[in-house]
């Protein structure tokens, strides 16, 4: 129920707009702020529990935390679990249906490298993932990563003819969506957004939530950017503190 309701959210030109959560009470406060269901973020979960994003968490350890934040919860979340941390497929869908997540983010990179992977090899990866969700009855809204901008150096053209093609695979492989991060030009959104339902990463550098609805984007969300946002607040209240004028 929860995954065919996260799955009609993604509408392109309404997207479903998913703040990033890191633990229990972050995820309370999204949804009190009258959210329909939230994303955890790997590298906000990893900073907090004392890791570094990059699959620095101990996989045991990012999981009891996706199942903090989706027990905390009544609404749809799903997990950015980064590239399974070693996983195998059965096992990303079992441990991870496990935790009461829905969904999931899978990167098409190494991560803690700037190596991307084949993308036959992802679409493999991709596939197994969706069928061993099948075969396990789990309904799981698959959210296939897109590294390109993030990685290498190549000409926007270049870049934006490898995140169509991955883009078209990816889909055609099972992912509900796709989420090509790091990208902030509008007309190669709008492009994208042809292919299918796309996710974007909303930064100081991205174009506005009203344009990339207009754009056709199906999905926004904040990685890191909430967590860092709060830890500069954090920051700013200690050094009040430490200068004896009060936090407040």
């Amino acid at each position: 129920m929860k995954a065919a309701a996260l799955r009609a959210l993604h509408m392109p030109g309404n997207p479903v707009v998913l703040p990033n959560a890191w633990d229990a009470a972050s995820a309370r406060a999204v949804v009190a702020a009258g959210f329909p269901a939230l994303a955890t973020s790997s590298g906000a979960v990893a900073v907090s529990l004392g890791f570094t994003d990059g699959e620095g968490t101990p996989v045991a350890e990012m999981l009891d935390a996706v199942a903090r934040i989706a027990g905390a919860v009544e609404v749809p979340v799903t997990a950015d679990i980064e590239r399974g941390y070693g996983l195998s497929p059965a096992q990303i869908v079992e441990r991870l249906a496990a935790t009461g997540a829905v969904g999931c983010n899978l990167e098409d990179s190494v991560p803690g490298q700037r190596r991307m992977v084949d993308p036959a090899e992802q679409v493999e990866f991709l596939v197994a993932v969706r069928e061993a969700a099948v075969h396990s009855g789990v309904d799981l809204v698959l959210n296939a990563r897109v590294d390109v901008y993030v990685r290498g150096d190549d000409p926007p053209a270049v870049r934006l003819a490898a995140a169509l093609d991955r883009s078209k695979r990816y889909l055609e492989a099972g992912a509900d969506c796709v989420y090509p991060i790091g990208l902030y030009d509008l007309s190669a959104i709008r492009e994208l957004a042809q292919v299918g339902p796309v996710n974007m990463l909303f930064t100081p550098a991205a174009p506005s939530l009203t344009e990339l609805a207009e754009a056709g984007v199906a999905r926004i969300s904040f990685g890191s950017g909430l967590h860092t946002a709060a830890q500069a607040h954090l920051t700013t209240l200690l050094e009040r503190i430490a200068a004896n004028t009060g936090p407040y």
